[in-house]
């Protein structure tokens, strides 16, 4: 008999598991109703039309390709098996798993663009496939939870997400996180600071290596690029300017001016507040993010980090660009996402421009669990259990178990006829709060004894008060 397996990079999810997974989902998706945005849902295949050649050459390799149905081969030639994979695949595949929510999104606003009230402000929660290596924190199935705005260039979306992203981590118990973020424009005056040596891409890739390979492993990747030793000497200099939010972007704009960096103007929505006096894009629409959140009442600044060397999404991302990480766990990024200027644009809709980001609800559970924040309550949705003696109590107790229900308490009733103790070990085995004992004598007398499962003390109520006194709790 062969022994029943999973494929690699996916799991199982037991009662007590998927209990945790939804209290993540409900602090998610209440955090994005509060903020006006309505559901979504697209399919879970997608034409490989739509996926091919938005996530660059490395994400195209890791989508994962659903066959043909039928004869998927019958197409397929002598000459096709020979060219190889690029002129096999269009016979034999015309469907992929979606790779992320962000693409079938930008494909939805296009198809449904005569229907959409814009600015549209959506969120998505379901699950991505990625034929990726697993290791801890990467699996090639998992949830994303992400929230766009399109239709606005608007930097109140900025200032939202990193609101959003504090609110979530807040309410599950997560206070000692970091939220970066960088703009695509800082990065482009940051080349032009060096003269333009070497290729603009290049020097991106490999400066988003930095927290990986350090300073040595970029500057020899550099190096190898192209890049001169003063070039990379000037670099690390603008990437290591030091103090808080405010500081930094001073000082960065000081080495920009000291450089001799052209200003690149403010966006075209800006007013004379937002403009700071060199007018260098980037810097200033993260001066006026920060302004934003100060209007809104954040006062978490000392989570909020201006990241120069932040330079995640470089096929798509335009403006602002967020990474969020959980400081006390080994973990990669737990959120991100940016500014897309044209996200739309390879579906026939260009010029509209949208802001998002996105959570990985596997690596905030991995989070969790680590640092042993789930609390007894996302074990088990049943918080009352009815046990019973017999057939005859049994049948006693279902007005009781309905009322319960009925006031939207979640209750059970123990199925079997069996010992006492061993309908205690269940509630106790599922972590079940209270636990209501209805035998003969209680049924007689018009009582119900409910007994605190966690300090073990007991109270007897007349049947009549049980279902308001558990309400009242």
């Amino acid at each position: 008999m062969q022994k029943p397996s999973i494929p690699k990079g996916t799991r199982d999810f037991g009662p007590a598991q998927v209990a945790r997974r939804q209290h993540i989902f409900n602090v998610i998706r209440r955090t994005f109703e509060s903020f006006g945005f309505a559901p979504l849902e697209t399919p879970t295949l997608e034409n490989l039309s739509v996926l091919t050649g938005k996530y660059g050459d490395e994400g195209d390799q890791l989508l994962f390709k659903v066959l043909n149905s039928g004869d998927f081969a019958k197409d397929v030639t002598a000459g096709d098996l020979a060219t190889g994979s690029k002129a096999l695949l269009p016979k034999v595949a015309e469907k992929g798993l979606r790779y992320d929510l962000t693409v079938p999104f930008a494909r939805y606003v296009a198809m449904n663009r005569g229907t959409l009230t814009f600015p549209f402000k959506r969120y998505q929660m379901q699950p991505v496939w990625r034929a990726d290596r697993p290791q801890r924190g990467r699996y090639r199935e998992f949830y994303q939870c992400d929230a766009d705005v399109v239709g606005t260039d608007s930097l109140l979306c900025e200032a939202e997400i990193v609101l959003m992203i504090a609110q979530v981590l807040g309410g599950l118990g997560l206070h000692d996180f970091t939220i970066k973020i960088n703009h695509r424009g800082v990065l482009r005056n940051i080349y032009q600071a060096l003269g333009g040596e070497g290729r603009e891409t290049d020097l991106f890739v490999a400066i988003d290596k930095l927290d990986k390979i350090g300073r040595d492993g970029v500057t020899k990747e550099l190096l190898e690029r192209g890049f001169s030793e003063p070039t990379i000497e000037t670099l690390f200099a603008l990437l290591g300017v030091e103090g808080d939010y405010e500081q930094k972007l001073e000082r960065l704009l000081a080495g920009f001016v000291t450089a001799g960096v052209e200003p690149d103007g403010p966006r075209p929505d800006a007013t004379e507040e937002t403009e700071d006096a060199a007018n260098y894009r980037g810097l200033t629409e993260l001066t006026t993010v920060r302004d934003l959140l100060v209007a809104s009442g954040f006062e978490q600044f000392d989570r909020l980090e201006f990241d120069p060397t932040l330079a995640r999404g470089l096929s798509y991302y335009t403006g602002c660009i967020f990474e969020v990480k959980i400081n006390n766990v080994q973990m990669g990024s737990v959120s991100g996402g940016g500014r897309y200027d044209n996200l739309t644009g390879s579906f026939g809709l260009p010029g509209v421009s949208g802001v998002g980001f996105s959570f990985g609800v596997d690596r905030l559970y991995d989070c969790l669990e680590a640092l042993d924040l789930f609390t007894a309550t996302a074990e088990t949705p049943t918080r009352c259990l009815i046990t019973h003696f017999d057939a005859a109590s049994g049948r006693a107790a279902l007005p009781l178990l309905a009322q319960l229900r009925a006031a939207g308490i979640p209750s059970e009733l123990y199925p079997d006829a069996t010992k006492l103790q061993k309908q205690f070990k269940y509630a106790d085995a599922k972590g079940i709060p209270l636990v209501i004992v209805l035998g003969p004598e209680e049924i007689a007398a018009g009582v119900a004894k409910i007994k605190i499962m966690a300090s073990g003390t007991e109270r007897v109520l007349p049947l009549a008060e049980v279902v308001a006194a558990l309400t009242a709790e």
